[in-house]
């Protein structure tokens, strides 16, 4: 079982030329297991296309209804437990809260959160495929 980054994720559904090699093979791999998203991921991407700062080919609730259809993806709740872990990141983890769910997520689920984003790839208390 993996979870998917936010962007990874957007990246992965369009295709993008951003989803490095092994980002794909780590998600192809894990289509007959577990490929989870997290439900922040869903209000994160949202919010994205109601800024302005991410563009959809569809309405955002037909592309939500599609990604999340993919082989494998599973939604992961924000459950009490994740919502703690978030606040109580070993570390000094960024003050980003989108960022402290999803590696909460990962972290409560024990495992790898599949991301290209810096500040989550250094911070040594998460597992991450690069």
């Amino acid at each position: 079982m993996i979870v998917l980054d936010t962007h990874i994720w957007v990246w992965w559904v369009h295709g993008d030329e951003h989803l490095e090699t092994a980002h794909s093979e780590v998600i192809e791999a894990n289509e007959e297991s577990m490929i989870g998203v997290s439900a922040i991921s869903c209000w994160e991407v949202a919010k994205l296309v109601e800024s302005g700062r991410l563009d959809l080919p569809i309405p955002i609730d037909e592309w939500m209804r599609m990604a999340l259809g993919y082989p494998g993806v599973v939604i992961m709740e924000l459950s009490p437990r994740i919502a703690i872990e978030s606040t109580r990141l070993p570390g000094g983890f960024h003050r980003d809260p989108d960022d402290q769910i999803i590696v909460a997520t990962a972290r409560v689920h024990e495992c790898a959160l599949v991301t290209s984003d810096d500040k989550i790839l250094n911070y040594p208390h998460v597992e991450t495929v690069r």
